[in-house]
């Protein structure tokens, strides 16, 4: 009878409340069907479900399952508030099997209505196959409380299961902006939800040195501080205790940490520290923009390679991992051509030129093979990036192809290892979601959640040269220029770390997207129970979102999503619930309205909530002018600026005034190179009037401090990075001239300096696709 009556509880109407045993419980529509991440290699659905309850126990005959089993009945006791015991024998057993048809990280997970079986040959396998037992329960197993009302039921199947790579990362970089150790912490225990095993700690860069040197302490003193052009202070570092204690609370989670030592460019951090590591020696700060910096380290000198020999001396023990990550990308190599001790290094290393390498590039061979020679009498082999290729590749190394996947083809044509984490094929999770217009300022590109999981790790020309065997995994990026806190971070890492976990372990005929994305919502409460900030898509306007439509008749609005997602709206201005309107359909507003949207997960939660202002004009009119020449005037005022009510306030006069053919002028009138060093910044206002082609309205962008229009203040950009400008706005004008001011504040802002921008001002007439330059032609004065 009991048989029969799991069966029939687990077959019931998800939409009603079951009753098993006395045990109520509802089950919510993210937790009906199968919900594993990443998909099992084999799994068949049986009939039944086996329920967790008090005399639920867990059963483990030797040590490492026994550590094992303790783990999880942990969680499962937080969860269920059960007294769910471990012991030599229980309902859920974990056995090690070395026997068992599964490679190390394989496993056997049977689920009856009355047991559950988890064989695996490892530790690690039997921590994958509990794993997978977790996903069959409810979603809220994950509950750091205990959770009234769930039917704690798992569904009868049978699998078998082995990942296809077993290289499966993620790439953290607090070197731009710190991550605290509680929350390196934190990811380890979501990545190991989903299997992911391995953890790509970037811990040196020219914008901060992150971990502890005994050695060397003006490494941290110095070089783990920098000051940003506003002001903000950024620091922290890791002591080589907390090293040992992230990397063994990973070893736990069976996540091996692979750190980097970014060598020998990216190190502008460790020269503020110790200036004689570059070729000219000279006394600098960490970098406080992003980029590329161009001084980097001197390897004509042998105090730079003692350095590096001595910082690898202290940093090995702490890491286990067979794997040292040695960087090597984004080198420039101006200096060492023009260092007298890098050349005399090239002649003595006869390092010549050929057609496809310069003698410079040779000499960044040569220390990437020295330092190759150097790990090897520690026992660790070499990762790097595809830049490593230039000049001739290191015996040994394994390649890690980021720009684009030709580094990993040619180097596994060359019978080298490779991790494929090709930004452009999605691996690179600092690129935007949505609409740049609506979403957090980002480094730039689109990469969808779908666009990620489509990657395929062994790209056909590998496949059809049988080199696929090279490819040991593959890795998203986590870069975190743009990452400025950690909710940020959270939420430009997840979900798409968990289509990189997919990828990772499931076949490719076991891929199915429409369907990752139904699991994907189960996922996303396993995620609340962490109290991680994941994204989820908001509505966005075709050709570009804008929270400020004008109209002058009606406004039809019209909302997608970047994925298939429940919208719903207010127009009362009050906040939008789960339970409010759905939005079916284009929107058509007559009156000043707040129309207050977002989107909706089946848990309920909401998205971002956009609020748009509605609001219906006349079209501003033209202004009548007798006589008007080309361009706009402008002046130019000397000083830092990092806001326009600092500009005002300082009632200069300005030092220059001339009249400007293009916006282009205001953010061109001191040169600002990659380096930054040395700018003598100032701000610049533009005015005059532009010629609007035709009556209607027009939205309006720029990445400028501010744009006016006839008076109004239309585009605020005041206190943001000034890129991918997020404050787009709208306003109806008549055809002809309107006065026109712009503003520009030359200045760094999160990192990034407002000068390299162009200027520009962009118009798109209501019901065009795209937006376009204000050009000169339309300026005058």
């Amino acid at each position: 009878m009991k048989n029969h009556l799991l069966t029939f509880c687990a077959s019931a109407s998800f939409s009603l409340l079951v009753a098993c045993s006395g045990q109520p419980g509802e089950v919510k529509s993210y937790n009906e069907g199968i919900n594993i991440i990443p998909m099992p290699q084999s799994l068949v659905q049986q009939q039944g479900a086996f329920r967790l309850s008090g005399s639920t126990s867990l059963g483990a005959a030797s040590p490492e399952a026994k550590t094992i089993a303790e783990f999880f009945a942990a969680k499962m006791r937080t969860a269920t508030g059960y007294d769910i015991t471990v012991g030599e024998s229980g309902n859920i057993t974990l056995k090690l099997d070395e026997s068992l048809d599964v490679n190390d990280e394989g496993y056997q997970l049977d689920v009856t209505g009355d047991a559950v079986n988890v064989t695996a040959k490892t530790p690690q396998g039997l921590f994958y196959g509990m794993q997978t037992f977790m996903q069959l329960l409810p979603a809220e197993i994950e509950s750091a409380q205990k959770v009234s009302g769930i039917a704690w039921t798992a569904q009868a199947v049978s699998i078998k299961d082995e990942p296809r790579f077993g290289y499966r990362g993620i790439m953290l970089d607090p070197c731009r902006h710190f991550m605290p150790a509680e929350n390196v912490k934190k990811f380890i225990d979501v990545l190991s939800l989903f299997k992911i095993n391995r953890l790509h700690w970037h811990l040196t860069d020219d914008q901060g040195w992150r971990i502890e040197i005994k050695k060397y302490p003006k490494l941290t003193e110095i070089g783990s501080k920098r000051v940003e052009g506003e002001g903000t202070e950024h620091s922290g570092y890791y002591t080589q205790e907390e090293i040992k204690d992230i990397v063994k609370y990973a070893a736990d989670h069976f996540i091996t940490v692979v750190p980097e030592l970014e060598l020998p460019g990216h190190e502008m951090a460790a020269i503020a520290a110790y200036p004689e590591l570059s070729c000219k020696g000279e006394a600098g700060t960490p970098r406080v923009i992003w980029g590329v910096e161009d001084i980097v380290m001197c390897p004509g000198k042998e105090d730079m390679f003692k350095f590096l020999e001595d910082v690898i001396d202290e940093m090995v023990p702490l890491f286990p991992s067979e794997y040292f990550h040695i960087g090597g990308d984004e080198c420039p190599k101006t200096s060492w051509k023009n260092c007298p001790l890098c050349q005399q290094r090239i002649r003595k290393e006869g390092l010549t030129a050929d057609k496809n390498h310069s003698a410079e590039e040779k000499l960044q061979s040569y220390v990437i093979q020295r330092m190759e020679k150097y790990l090897a009498t520690k026992g660790k082999k070499i990762i790097g990036w595809d830049e490593i290729l230039e000049g001739g590749l290191a015996p040994s190394a394994t390649v890690m192809s980021w720009r684009g996947e030709d580094g990993g083809i040619a180097a596994a044509s060359m019978n080298h290892t490779v991790i494929m984490t090709p930004g452009g094929n999605g691996m690179y999770l600092d690129a935007y979601q949505g609409d740049s217009k609506i979403e957090p300022v980002t480094i730039g590109g689109y990469t969808t959640l779908e666009k990620t999981y489509s990657y395929n790790p062994v790209p056909d020309t590998l496949a059809a040269m049988g080199k696929g065997d090279y490819v040991l995994g593959v890795q998203g990026n986590t870069w975190s220029e743009y990452m400025y806190s950690e909710a940020i971070r959270e939420y430009m890492t997840f979900p798409r770390i968990i289509a990189v976990a997919e990828i990772g372990w499931t076949n490719l005929d076991r891929k199915d997207y429409k369907d990752f994305e139904r699991r994907i919502n189960n996922a996303y409460v396993r995620l609340d129970e962490h109290n991680v900030n994941y994204h989820i898509p908001m509505p966005e306007q075709p050709n570009g979102s804008c929270n400020f439509v004008a109209f002058t008749d009606k406004a039809t609005l019209e909302f997608t999503t970047s994925r298939p997602m429940t919208i719903v709206y207010t127009t009362d201005g009050s906040e939008p619930t789960a339970q409010s309107t759905v939005y079916s359909a284009p929107l058509t507003f007559t009156e000043n309205t707040t129309l207050k949207i977002a989107s909706a997960l089946p848990s309920g939660k909401l998205s971002t909530v956009r609020t748009i202002q509605v609001e219906k004009q006349t079209l501003a009119p033209a202004k009548e002018v007798e006589k008007t020449a080309p361009g706009l005037n402008m002046q130019v005022f000397d000083g830092m600026f990092l806001n326009v009510k600092d500009l005002e306030a300082a009632k200069l006069q300005p030092r220059e005034t001339k009249v400007i053919e293009e916006t282009r002028a205001l953010t061109a009138q001191t040169p600002s190179p990659e380096s930054m060093r040395g700018v003598k910044q100032y701000a610049s206002v533009a005015t005059g009037y532009v010629n609007i082609p035709e009556d209607g309205v027009y939205y309006i962008s720029s990445d400028l401090e501010e744009v006016w229009i006839d008076g109004k203040l239309l585009v605020n950009n005041g206190g943001e990075v000034k890129r991918f400008s997020r404050h787009d706005s709208s306003v109806a004008l008549a055809k002809g001239l309107h006065e026109i001011k712009a503003v520009f504040l030359g200045h760094i802002i999160g990192g990034w300096p407002s000068n390299w921008n162009d200027g520009s001002i962009k118009l798109r007439k209501e019901g065009q696709d795209k937006f376009t330059k204000i050009t000169g032609d339309m300026l005058s004065h």
